[in-house]
């Protein structure tokens, strides 16, 4: 499966490229007027304000697939969890070809995946590798005062070093801490909610929408935002 999947690629990325680049050009392109009066050819894009309120249930399959699948069905999960997925990828690339056509479509799966999913990956891989590699010991003991302490260090830790990172660095000493309790499920839920996800929203690098903002040159004090917007709408 990864094979054919790596073949699939690296087809997109180096015979198919032409193809989306050189398709439907009455789809792909819009002329815009510029400052001095004379008209320039954009590059092929998916108009946003096209999409309506059904687009969004392939992204809604799969964030419940991830949800309750491992919960109902953790059998079939864990060994379909790719074609799962796979599935709710087609979904929505099948909508996009019916909706805006091949080049469209094309031009806009190589954006993200290159611009968008690979940087990501990249940061959550370091993220991962680094904090994954370091061991916290101690004998701490996991009474209120000290998960209040681990939630409140991760909380502040995700900002600095994403979400990804202080979890992974947190999340072994904490159920080493509590490994004497019977009931502990509610610790490690609230240290996902503050540490993995609640955490990171203060920094481009804790969260990753707003490192997806980021990398679309998004300022994260929301004035230069709205000044690239205001450029946009004039």
């Amino acid at each position: 499966m990864r094979g054919f999947l790596l073949v699939i690629t690296v087809f997109i990325l180096i015979f198919a490229f032409p193809l989306f680049a050189t398709g439907d050009l009455d789809n792909q392109h819009s002329n815009h007027p510029v400052s001095d009066g004379h008209e320039v050819q954009s590059i092929p894009h998916m108009d946003g304000t096209e999409l309506t309120l059904p687009w969004v249930i392939p992204f809604a399959g799969i964030l419940l697939s991830i949800a309750i699948f491992p919960l109902v069905a953790p059998r079939i999960w864990h060994h379909h969890f790719g074609k799962i997925s796979a599935f709710w990828a087609l979904v929505l690339l099948i909508l996009m070809l019916m909706k805006f056509g091949i080049g469209v479509t094309g031009f806009e799966l190589l954006h993200v995946s290159l611009l968008e999913y690979f940087p990501f990956i990249i940061l959550l891989l370091t993220l991962f590798t680094i904090a994954g590699g370091v061991r916290l010991t101690g004998s701490l003991r996991g009474s209120p005062p000290v998960n209040i302490g681990f939630l409140l260090l991760g909380t502040i830790l995700a900002s600095w070093m994403g979400t990804t990172g202080a979890a992974m660095l947190l999340i072994r000493p904490l159920i080493r801490a509590n490994k004497w309790r019977q009931k502990k499920v509610h610790v490690v839920i609230f240290f996902i909610f503050l540490v993995a996800n609640i955490g990171g929203s203060l920094t481009p690098l804790g969260d990753p929408p707003l490192f997806l903002g980021f990398l679309k040159g998004l300022d994260p004090s929301g004035d230069g935002c709205q000044q690239k917007y205001m450029l946009q709408e004039n």
